[in-house]
């Protein structure tokens, strides 16, 4: 789906997930977005770019299409991308805007996206990260209508940052970090990253190595799987019980 470009505002998102290339949230943070939909969450993914070129995909519809398959195995309601450059992509004011209009349209109450650099694989992955924390802020500044197609201000209630699944465990320097229990969908996690035929089905042993990875995290803290995030800034829990799992 691409970001319509009127002023209308559709039904708010509760959460809004955000990637560089289709199949990052996936591999991030697919079973945590699984379980929010399931329980009748209304979940958003925002890819930045189409992800093309690419070396084993037929082009950017191809990939147009798995990134719709995996968004209907995961529960997804909303996907958007924004048409950014693959490759080349860089934090500036333009892409920054961008991003908070998506914000601002759709209202989400939690954005999750990267939050951290991954050596050895894409630098799109830290750029996201860098336009995706300006445009939280940007989300919220009054006083700047003519940037945002006369959208109004919406502010963000919190802000996580993920990491990819093969990444390590924990992001370095961050102490607010919470284990999301997958048990239930890491095999959904699974299935939509099967949808992406052209950059996994080449990747032997991937689906063990993300299913791995989701025992390991989840180990740590005596559950069969889970993602890890962390919190943008520290947060309060309003309610100690649920706060630590009971």
């Amino acid at each position: 789906m691409k970001e319509p470009q009127t002023g209308t505002s559709p039904e708010p998102l509760d959460v809004i997930a955000v990637g560089s290339h289709p199949d990052d949230v996936e591999v991030a943070c697919g079973g945590t977005l699984a379980k929010l939909a399931a329980a009748g969450h209304r979940v958003g993914i925002v890819d930045l770019t189409d992800g093309e070129p690419t070396p084993y995909s037929d082009g950017p519809e191809a990939r147009m299409k798995e990134a719709e398959a995996a968004a209907n195995v995961l529960g997804a309601v909303v996907r958007i991308q924004l048409d950014l450059p693959n490759r080349r992509l860089l934090d500036c004011f333009e892409h920054r805007v961008a991003l908070a209009k998506v914000f601002r349209r759709y209202r989400p109450r939690i954005v999750i996206g990267f939050g951290d650099k991954t050596p050895m694989a894409s630098p799109d992955h830290f750029q996201t990260m860098l336009i995706t924390d300006a445009a939280v802020f940007y989300s919220r500044l009054t006083k700047w209508e003519e940037h945002f197609d006369g959208l109004p201000v919406h502010q963000i209630e919190r802000q996580l940052y993920f990491r990819l699944a093969i990444e390590p465990m924990t992001l370095a320097g961050n102490p607010f970090h919470i284990l999301v229990d997958i048990g239930e969908t890491l095999e959904q996690k699974i299935a939509s990253m099967q949808c992406y035929h052209s950059q996994f089905a080449h990747k032997h042993a991937m689906d063990e190595r993300i299913r791995a990875a989701a025992v390991m995290t989840g180990s740590i803290a005596g559950i069969a799987a889970a993602e890890a995030f962390a919190a943008a800034r520290p947060f309060a829990a309003k309610d100690l019980m649920s706060a630590v799992g009971l």
